[in-house]
C-alpha cells in the first residue's frame, strides 16, 4: 500500500489518485520488464503483443526464471482470477485477453480462480445468494474471452473447497497473523474468514504440483494492485515444497470520467460487458477527454491525449495497430481531429466488441460444465 501527498492509494481493494508506476515497482519490489526480457519472450512466442510493446504489462517477479525453466523443458502453468463482487467491465478483460495469448503461445494450462469466498467475507453488503449469482455471471465473461476448455479450469472457491482445503490448511499454518496484518492491513474488526482467505488465494499456484506430484512453475498475470496476495504465497512456497510463483503485472485501465477512476457508484465511469451497445456508445460520447474549451482553440493548439480516457481505451484494447494509434495521436495533438470525431471512431469499435462478447457469453451458458475445475477430482483420486 502507498499513500502520501499525491493521494495515491494502491491496495487489493482500492486504487485511487495519480498512479506512479515507477514508485509502485520500488514499493512492491517488482522488476521492470526490460528489452532483454522482452526479446526473450518474443524469441519463444515467435510473435509480439501490443500490450507488452506499449508497456501495459510492465513489471514482473521471477519471470526470467520461469522462462529459463520453460526452455529447459519444465513447463509452467498459468494462474489468474477474479473476485466476483459485481459485473465485469472492459478493464477486467485486459489481463484475461493477455492471458489467453500467453496460454496459446506457451501451450499450457490455466487455472482461473473465482474468489467468491473472499468477496463474501470482505463485502458486508454482499449476500451469499448474490455472490453465487455473480460467480455464475463472471464465469460467463471468462469463457466469452475465448478460452478453450481442454486447458482451462475455472475454480470456484466455495464450490470446489474439497480440492483446495488440504493445501489451504498447510499454507495457513505457515502464515502468522502479524504477517497477514502487515501485508493486508487487517484490523481487529476483520472477520476470521477474511483473515484465513490469503491461504485460499495461494492454492491455485500449488494445485497442479499437488495433483500431479511434480513441482511445476507457475506464472500469474494480474493488475499490480493484486500483487500483495502472492507475496504471502511466495513466502510459504518453498517451506511447503513448491516453487515460488512468478508473476507479470499490468497497468490499470482508466475510467471514462475525469480523474480516471472506475467506480461502481458511477456506472458512467466504465463500460460493462452487460451494457447494451447503445449504452456503451452513450458512455463513450460522454467520456472525459484532453480537449480544449472550444473547437477553435483545439484546432489551433491541439489536444492532450495523455489525459484522455478515449485515447487510453484505444491504447489498451481497441487500437492494437501501432501505426493507426500513432496517426490518431498526431491528429489529436496537431488539432486536426476534434474529440467528437475521435469518440465517433471508438464508439462503434466498443459496440462491435460488446455484441461479439455478449454472443459468446450467451453460448457460454451451455458450456460452463466444460470449464469446471470439478473435472480435476478424478485426477486427484488417482
Amino acid at each position: 500500500m502507498s499513500k502520501d501527498n499525491d493521494e495515491m492509494v494502491v491496495t487489493p481493494w482500492e486504487v485511487k489518485g495519480k498512479i506512479d508506476y515507477d514508485r509502485l515497482i520500488e514499493e512492491f519490489g517488482t522488476q521492470r520488464i526490460d528489452k532483454k526480457l522482452l526479446d526473450r519472450i518474443y524469441k519463444i512466442t515467435g510473435e509480439k503483443h501490443f500490450m507488452l510493446d506499449r508497456e501495459l504489462f510492465f513489471s514482473h517477479r521471477d519471470l526470467d526464471w520461469a522462462l529459463k525453466e520453460y526452455e529447459k523443458g519444465n513447463r509452467f502453468i498459468i494462474y489468474t482470477g477474479r473476485g466476483p463482487s459485481g459485473n465485469v467491465h472492459i478493464g477486467h478483460l485486459v489481463p484475461w485477453i493477455f492471458t489467453k495469448w500467453w496460454q496459446e503461445k506457451f501451450d499450457t494450462r490455466l487455472y482461473f480462480q473465482l474468489t467468491n469466498d473472499e468477496k463474501f467475507w470482505f463485502d458486508q453488503d454482499l449476500t451469499f445468494d448474490k455472490v453465487k449469482q455473480l460467480t455464475y455471471d463472471n464465469a460467463l465473461d471468462v469463457i466469452a474471452v475465448g478460452f478453450e476448455p481442454e486447458n482451462t479450469f475455472i475454480i470456484q472457491d466455495i464450490e470446489h473447497i474439497d480440492m483446495m482445503y488440504e493445501i489451504a490448511v498447510q499454507v495457513a499454518k505457515k502464515v502468522t497473523f502479524s504477517t497477514a496484518r502487515a501485508v493486508f492491513g487487517f484490523e481487529n474488526s476483520m472477520n476470521i474468514g477474511g483473515i484465513f482467505y490469503p491461504s485460499m488465494q495461494a492454492v491455485p499456484a500449488f494445485l497442479h504440483s499437488w495433483i500431479y506430484g511434480k513441482k511445476t512453475p507457475c506464472i500469474i498475470p494480474c493488475a499490480i494492485d493484486q500483487d500483495p496476495h502472492w507475496r504471502i504465497t511466495r513466502d510459504v512456497a518453498e517451506k511447503l515444497g513448491y516453487y515460488k510463483p512468478a508473476s507479470i503485472q499490468n497497468k490499470f485501465v482508466p475510467g471514462l470520467q475525469e480523474g480516471g477512476k472506475m467506480s461502481s457508484s458511477n456506472p458512467m465511469s466504465a463500460v460493462y460487458t452487460t451494457d447494451t451497445p447503445k449504452m456503451a456508445r452513450k458512455k463513450v460520447m460522454a467520456a472525459f477527454t484532453g480537449g480544449r474549451d472550444t473547437a477553435d482553440e483545439q484546432r489551433k493548439l491541439g489536444a492532450n491525449p495523455d489525459i484522455c480516457s478515449v485515447f487510453k481505451y484505444y491504447n489498451f484494447i481497441f487500437m492494437p495497430d501501432d501505426k493507426e494509434l500513432a496517426d490518431i495521436e498526431k491528429k489529436c495533438r496537431g488539432g486536426e481531429m476534434l474529440c467528437g470525431e475521435c469518440k465517433q471512431i471508438l464508439a462503434p469499435r466498443i459496440m462491435k466488441f460488446l455484441e461479439e462478447h455478449q454472443e459468446r457469453r450467451e453460448e457460454a451458458k451451455e458450456r460452463l460444465h466444460e470449464f469446471s475445475a470439478a473435472r480435476l477430482r478424478d485426477e486427484i483420486r488417482r
